[in-house]
C-alpha cells in the first residue's frame, strides 16, 4: 500500500469508529465527546486537501512506506 492509501484507510476507520463510539443509539456508545474526534479527523482531511500536505503521510514516508497515489 502507498502512503496515500494508508492515510485514507486510517482516516476512514477512525471516522467510523468514533461515530460508533459517539452516537447514543450505537450498541458500543461511550460518550458523545467521540464526535469531536470525528470532527478533528474531518478537519485534518480538509486541511490536507487544501494544502496538499499531510503530517501522517510525511511520517509514513519516513518510516519507509512507498509514497504515491
Amino acid at each position: 500500500m502507498t502512503t496515500w492509501q494508508i492515510v485514507r484507510v486510517v482516516a476512514g476507520a477512525f471516522i467510523l469508529l468514533s461515530l460508533a463510539l459517539g452516537i447514543p443509539g450505537s450498541p458500543v456508545f461511550v460518550s458523545q465527546w467521540w464526535l469531536a474526534f470525528t470532527a478533528f479527523v474531518g478537519a485534518n482531511l480538509l486541511q490536507s486537501g487544501l494544502t496538499k500536505w499531510c503530517l501522517m503521510e510525511t511520517l509514513l514516508r519516513k518510516l519507509g512506506f512507498k509514497p504515491g497515489c
